[in-house]
């Protein structure tokens, strides 16, 4: 019995050892998914303009910061589908959260997973696993001109 219970255990730790998440970065431009028809049947309705932290951008009054976190079901997707879909989450979110604070812009825009901060002009940044893949972004509800 007891040689039965060992290797039950290392069977078990082997198993555990191979499904160790996959948590591979992914980075993507923002502006092309904003713009892309994707965004509109994701509802990104061009009501609120998002800026990637570095971008120019004339800010006329801010409206306080905010964090979205979103995840979605990455399986039978490639990694930048994966990403491209649950950014649009993200953005949709971040649409929200201005609206409701009469902002017509996000600024200030940083990718922040696991609370580390990655900060590009052009891109966003992704996190895909075998079964989810994820975005975390930070901003600033803002008017602009």
């Amino acid at each position: 019995m007891r040689r039965f219970a060992l290797i039950a255990t290392t069977a078990l730790l082997a198993v555990a050892s191979t499904a160790q998440a996959r948590d591979t970065r992914v980075e993507q431009p923002l502006r092309e998914l904003v713009n892309s028809q994707a965004a509109r049947d994701a509802g990104i309705d061009g009501s609120v303009r998002f800026y990637l932290a570095g971008e120019k951008v004339n800010v006329q009054q801010r409206f306080g910061e905010d964090v979205t976190n979103k995840k979605t079901n990455a399986a039978n997707k490639s990694d930048e589908e994966a990403c491209r879909w649950v950014a649009l989450s993200a953005l949709r979110a971040l649409q929200d959260g201005a609206k409701s604070r009469n902002a017509n812009a996000v600024v200030d825009i940083v990718s922040y997973y696991k609370k580390n901060e990655f900060k590009s002009a052009t891109n966003y940044e992704c996190y895909a696993g075998t079964l989810m893949a994820g975005v975390a972004l930070k901003g600033t509800y803002a008017k602009v001109k």
